[in-house]
């Protein structure tokens, strides 16, 4: 949830950081200011919009470095966790009925009938325990 949030903001910081740049004058168009240019074109006048959008970008910049920090740190915490092997999930899955929720693989559910037309049913004994090794002498 977390990780959807910052990368939502991410994208919006983004997307804000590129329109404020393309939206910004070059240095090249101050040229053009001192021929009688300058100020007639823009919205803001000849210095305002130069700095609310300057401010603007930083502002998402900070946004941005802050939020990206955040990314890297909540991937490097969900790497850490320690992720189980195959081998775990199925020593997991040889677990009593209690401890997962499912019944023992010889008994059917009770709302299936106990064997299927054609098919032998499976057989309820338990196996019998291995005899225990004796240490050589």
């Amino acid at each position: 949830m977390l990780r959807m949030l910052l990368t939502a903001v991410q994208v919006f910081s983004s997307l804000a950081i590129l329109g404020l740049v393309l939206l910004q004058r070059g240095k090249g168009a101050d040229a053009g200011a001192g021929f009688g240019s300058g100020a007639s074109g823009t919205v803001f006048g000849a210095r305002g919009a130069t700095t609310a959008l300057s401010r603007a970008t930083a502002v998402f910049a900070a946004i941005f470095m802050i939020n990206s920090l955040a990314l890297a740190y909540l991937g490097t915490t969900a790497s850490k966790e320690r992720q189980k092997t195959i081998l775990e999930e199925a020593a997991d899955s040889g677990k009593p009925a209690a401890a997962t929720g499912t019944q023992p693989p010889g008994n059917p559910p009770a709302s299936l009938p106990a064997s299927a037309p054609g098919i032998a049913p499976a057989p309820t004994t338990p196996a019998p325990a291995p005899a225990p090794v004796q240490p050589p002498k």
